[in-house]
């Protein structure tokens, strides 16, 4: 099962309200109820996450809608586990996530996203912040994208 942790339901559910802010500060779009009722089951049951595959279709939906405006990948274009490393230095992931990245699903992606973000160890939280700042969230880009001066 890829879990979909809470705090990503409640981030989709933030980032529908900026898209389509109520008219009277009570009324809700579409995306948001479904979302809001899921988080809603979460809290009321003491879950932490909901499998993706089980979501009922609206909230699905809304869900991958805000997952399609995140970055998709960590890569910093520093990758480690080309030169062995189990974990990657740059990124974090481990060299199967690096391996297996475009076969794995919205959920699980993001469940190594919150590892990473949560361990912060990887140099894209410290060391090279600067080009996580200019990341597209391609996996593997050009490292020469990096070398340009960041956008005042």
């Amino acid at each position: 099962m890829a879990g979909i942790h809470i705090t990503d339901i409640e981030a989709a559910i933030n980032w529908w309200r900026a898209q389509f802010p109520s008219p009277d500060g009570i009324t809700a779009c579409p995306e948001v109820l479904a979302l809001a009722e899921v988080y809603a089951l979460m809290v009321y049951y003491r879950e932490h996450e909901a499998d993706e595959r089980t979501l009922p279709a609206v909230a699905r939906d809304a869900w991958l809608e805000w997952y399609a405006s995140t970055p998709d990948a960590p890569c910093i274009a520093i990758c480690s586990t080309s030169q062995g490393d189990a974990t990657c230095k740059g990124c974090g992931r481990t060299f199967e996530e690096v391996q297996h990245w475009t076969a794995m699903s919205p959920g699980q992606k993001r469940s190594v996203w919150r590892r990473i973000t949560l361990d912060a160890k990887a140099w894209r939280f410290n060391k090279y912040a600067e080009r996580a700042g200019r990341a597209t969230g391609e996996d593997h880009p050009d490292p020469s994208a990096f070398d340009k001066p960041a956008p005042a």
